[in-house]
């Protein structure tokens, strides 16, 4: 008998416990945070398909759709998808294009990460500086408040600054790209070519693969 009072008494107290600690759980912030994604952003235009995925889960993505933290987003064939991150800074995303947000941060900056397909990044002028890095299995892009495409561009992996710059660090190399300048990373583990301005075509071409 005094082994089942024992018994009974020991899951009392456990469930108890487990009350206690949900409440507490509950009554701190950091808690609350942990359960719920971050969004960093919305939708703001989208033309053919476009998805979000997380966790074995997958949105389609709309007009005005918030983006989160982690999210994997990707366009169809054919697809266009324009993405609005933090307060200023927008982001054109071409077909068959996957990027992932690692990190974002208003006025903090952040880290992105390019799997495949085209970008454009833009913040206006005067908006103040939030610096991101961009990482793919081409090299890193290091920007500060600029205008830049990134994608496959004449048979490489191109990088064209419209305005502003890009550090773009590859093989151990770095080179800082100015306003009308671009470079070539020929396939991962190449390094990036000395910048050089792009002529009129090959800028048309890659604007018009993020419009």
């Amino acid at each position: 008998m005094d082994h089942l009072i024992n018994n009974k008494s020991n899951l009392l107290n456990r469930r108890t416990l487990l009350r206690a600690s949900i409440a507490a759980g509950l009554l701190v912030p950091g808690f609350v945070r942990a359960q719920t994604p971050d969004q960093v952003g919305s939708v703001e235009d989208v033309k053919g398909e476009a998805f979000a995925e997380a966790r074995d889960r997958r949105r389609t993505l709309e007009r005005t759709a918030p983006l989160f933290l982690k999210e994997l987003v990707s366009t169809g064939p054919d697809s266009r998808l324009v993405l609005h991150l933090g307060t200023d800074t927008t982001l054109r995303m071409g077909a068959s294009a996957r990027l992932r947000i690692d990190n974002y941060l208003v006025k903090a900056g952040g880290d992105i990460t390019l799997q495949s397909g085209p970008i454009l990044f833009n913040r206006p002028d005067g908006a103040p500086p939030e610096p991101v890095q961009f990482h793919s299995a081409f090299g890193l892009i290091a920007v500060r408040g600029t205008r830049f495409f990134m994608g496959p561009s004449a048979g490489v992996m191109g990088i064209f600054v419209q305005s502003g710059s890009v550090s773009v660090s590859a093989a151990g190399t770095e080179v800082v790209v100015q306003s009308g300048q671009g470079t070539n990373i020929a396939q991962p583990g190449a390094a990036p070519t000395p910048p050089a301005p792009w002529g009129s075509e090959r800028i048309r071409a890659a604007m018009q693969s993020v419009e």
